[in-house]
């Protein structure tokens, strides 16, 4: 099993991948959803990332269908003493307003407690930026929740450099609760989010990053190498932007890597991000038992620092 690593300074710990449920009640039904989370949880996995607002975007769905699948495996398999679970608030209008409103915020909060049926969120996204709302107020509806022991630690999911670092320093100030963990779009074909000042803040004030898309939507796993390919899944119509940019350099470089150490395109972009500094863990889902065995199966792939390079380099 592999070793846990702090996510930052939120007091939580994390094997290198973190599970996504944006999948759960979209392109996975309930039964699935069960034995994904059941084989994840089984290998030694540890977070499960989710939304209120997954999967709303789904015909016939109203947003939380992710939190409630995830509440009754909760429920169902006894696992709840081995897992974390992550969600978010802001994307998802409901009771309390829009996105970061503190009554928003409180209403969400409540309303994801009941679907995941727990007593506390073990780490609570701002899942995107509210410039409307003051950061103060933002930070003490958090601070509310973490007081109330509906809340165990903070994360900001979409938010750029200077809003972070402004966000940190009011909490410095005012004695309000910090972000303590960061989830940003971040992978080998999609850098300029993240890299550069983003990443020198998370570092510099030990903020933990669990990146999302880490598999780039599905185009890192090598599957996706012409526009005939686009069919694959749901997902194929994203993939011509990294066709036309830098992802045929990449998934050259890395077949290379693949051909050297043994490991899949999906364990080679996992095993990457985990060793970029800042970084605690990427996110992936999946759809299959299979592809769980293959995801966690990061863990031990072991890249050499000229391989990382390499990879660095196709992507730059």
């Amino acid at each position: 099993m592999t070793e846990s690593r702090e996510l930052g300074a939120s007091g939580l710990k994390t094997p290198p991948l973190v599970l996504g449920g944006n999948v759960f009640g979209w392109t996975v039904d309930k039964a699935q959803s069960f034995r994904i989370l059941d084989a994840f949880a089984d290998a030694g996995g540890v977070m499960i990332d989710t939304a209120d607002v997954y999967s709303s975007w789904v015909d016939g769905n109203k947003g939380g269908e992710s939190e409630t699948i995830i509440g009754e495996w909760l429920r169902q398999s006894g696992k709840h003493d081995k897992v974390l679970i992550a969600t978010k608030v802001g994307m998802l209008d409901g009771e309390g307003g829009a996105k970061l409103a503190p009554a928003r915020i409180a209403a969400a909060a409540e309303a994801s407690l009941a679907r995941l049926g727990v007593d506390t969120i073990d780490l609570y996204f701002a899942h995107q930026d509210d410039e409307d709302v003051p950061q103060e107020d933002v930070l003490a509806a958090f601070d509310l929740l973490i007081k109330a022991g509906k809340v165990r630690a903070l994360g900001a999911s979409n938010f750029h450099a200077a809003r972070l670092k402004s966000a940190l320093d009011i909490a410095m100030k005012n004695s309000l609760p910090h972000y303590r963990v960061l989830q940003p779009e971040y992978n080998l074909v999609s850098r300029h989010k993240f890299e550069g000042e983003l990443e020198d803040i998370c570092i510099t004030h030990n903020v933990g990053v669990i990146p999302y898309y880490g598999l780039a939507s599905g185009f890192l796993t090598g599957k996706y190498r012409s526009q005939a390919d686009y069919g694959k899944s749901v997902r194929g119509g994203r993939m011509a932007a990294f066709l036309e940019g830098k992802g045929k350099a990449v998934l050259e470089a890395m077949d290379q890597v693949a051909a050297e150490s043994g490991a899949t395109h999906a364990q080679i972009a996992l095993a990457w991000l985990a060793a970029q500094p800042g970084v605690t863990a990427p996110i992936a889902s999946a759809t299959s038992v299979e592809q769980i065995g293959e995801l966690v199966g990061c863990w031990d792939v072991r890249l050499s620092a000229e391989q990382l390079d390499r990879l660095t380099a196709a992507g730059a």
